[in-house]
């Protein structure tokens, strides 16, 4: 029993064997998968939902990334609080700061972002957070991380922090907002001891696991498409790293999914043809 908690299956790397790709996964024992519905932005924030529609086992998340926060206007908002209403839509993301790349102006990143938590609260659904800093500072960490103290902390609602690359302070500081910490594939690369040593400070029970398909592909399979069936490395990875076999790491972040978003453990067994 495996969860990918963060795939982008919308992505064009999937379009020629996207229910291939899916039909591994559930061969492989993913017996749930998230679509990411930021998509490309505005045009595009129904990606999540629409794979949803289609295939019982997905859930999905709206909203838009921090890259495309300068195409955001009033009306992707509008349609945002709609989409918001659909019955498989589990979450707000993913949002955030993205310092790396800068793709949009970070003033423009943060009001996007405070807009979008304001939503959320209203919506009563957890977030998704994108925080990626720019190379060799930490200043977006803690632009984020203060953003989600001032403006969301006290909804209650909490939410993930995906592919988690920051270190053990960072993380405690999100727990006790309420988040859970998500590891993806990278936490099987040689040179990133800094996320393993981190996820060594984040409680078992707090743990998710995703793949951020169609990127990071975990060891072996580095340098190819990833898909949601690969998420079994990055479970083998940190059950190395805590003593704990593949199969029960995959056990623990499932349940632990299952427990944040209060989705029944028995529905999705069913689903599974249990």
């Amino acid at each position: 029993m495996f969860v990918d908690s963060h795939a982008h299956l919308e992505m064009e790397q999937f379009d020629a064997d996207r229910e291939q790709v899916i039909a591994r996964a559930r061969e492989a024992g993913i017996q749930t998968i998230v679509a990411i519905g930021s998509g490309t932005g505005p045009g595009s924030l129904d990606c999540g939902i629409q794979l949803a529609d289609k295939y019982e086992f997905i859930h999905a998340t709206i909203g838009i990334h921090p890259h495309e926060a300068k195409l955001a206007g009033d009306t992707d908002f509008v349609q945002l609080e709609q989409l918001a209403k659909h019955p498989k839509v589990i979450a707000w993301g993913e949002i955030g700061l993205d310092y790396y790349y800068d793709h949009s102006p970070r003033e423009i990143q943060k009001q996007v972002f405070m807009k979008q938590m304001e939503l959320a609260r209203a919506a009563k659904l957890p977030v998704v957070i994108h925080c990626r800093p720019s190379e060799g500072s930490d200043n977006g960490w803690e632009d984020c991380l203060d953003l989600i103290q001032q403006h969301w902390a006290s909804s209650g609602l909490g939410g993930i922090l995906h592919c988690f690359t920051g270190v053990g302070p960072q993380a405690k500081r999100a727990l006790d907002m309420g988040f859970m910490i998500s590891f993806a594939g990278n936490v099987t690369f040689p040179k990133a001891q800094q996320i393993r040593d981190a996820a060594l400070e984040v409680p078992l029970d707090r743990m998710l696991i995703e793949t951020d398909s169609p990127f990071l592909a975990p060891v072996p399979n580095r340098g190819k498409r990833n898909e949601p069936a690969f998420v079994k490395e990055t479970a083998r990875k940190l059950g190395e790293l805590l003593g704990l076999s593949m199969e029960k790491m995959g056990e623990q972040t499932s349940r632990n999914f299952y427990n944040f978003f209060k989705i029944s453990e028995t529905v999705e067994n069913k689903i599974q043809g249990r």
